[in-house]
C-alpha cells in the first residue's frame, strides 16, 4: 500500500521539493514532482537547475521524449502519462489522482493557512482510506 508522508510548516515549498528530489536521486530513486499549475511547474523546473553549483538533478517536464529515461519528472497534471511510480511529491492543494500507483507520496504543506487547511483535509481523507501516514513538522525536533 502507498505510504504517505506529510511534511508541514514548510516555508518554501519549491526549495524543499528540490532538496527532497536531490535526496531521492542520490539514493537512486525516481520521482514525480506535481506542481499546482504551469507557473509553479516552470518555477520548479528552474529551481532544479539552480539547487546548487555542484549538484545536477536530471529532470524533464512530463511528456518530454526523454521522460522514460529521466529520474525526475515535473508536471502540473496528475492525469499526465508518467513513466515512474516510485515517489510523488505533491505541491498542490488537492489530493492527486491515482495515488495508488506510487509506492510513496510526500505531501508538502507550507506555512500558509489556506495550504495547511487543505493539507489537513487531505490527511483526514487519506486516513479514512487507511493509508499508512507519517507526519514531519519542519523546524521541530
Amino acid at each position: 500500500m502507498t505510504r504517505i508522508d506529510f511534511h508541514t510548516n514548510i516555508p518554501d515549498k519549491l526549495t524543499y521539493a528540490c532538496r527532497l528530489a536531490r535526496k531521492a536521486y542520490s539514493a537512486g530513486g525516481k520521482l514525480v514532482l506535481l506542481a499546482e499549475d504551469a507557473t509553479q511547474a516552470s518555477a520548479l523546473n528552474e529551481a532544479l537547475w539552480r539547487i546548487s553549483e555542484t549538484d545536477f538533478l536530471p529532470h524533464v517536464m512530463a511528456g518530454d521524449p526523454l521522460a522514460a529515461q529521466t529520474p525526475i519528472i515535473v508536471t502540473d497534471s496528475d492525469e499526465a502519462e508518467l513513466p515512474h511510480g516510485d515517489m510523488l511529491v505533491n505541491l498542490t492543494r488537492r489530493a492527486p489522482a491515482n495515488v495508488d500507483r506510487f509506492q510513496r507520496v510526500f505531501e508538502i504543506i507550507s506555512t500558509d493557512e489556506d495550504d495547511a487547511a487543505a493539507g489537513r483535509k487531505r490527511y483526514v481523507a487519506y486516513k479514512q482510506q487507511s493509508y499508512p501516514l507519517t507526519h514531519f513538522v519542519a523546524g521541530k525536533s
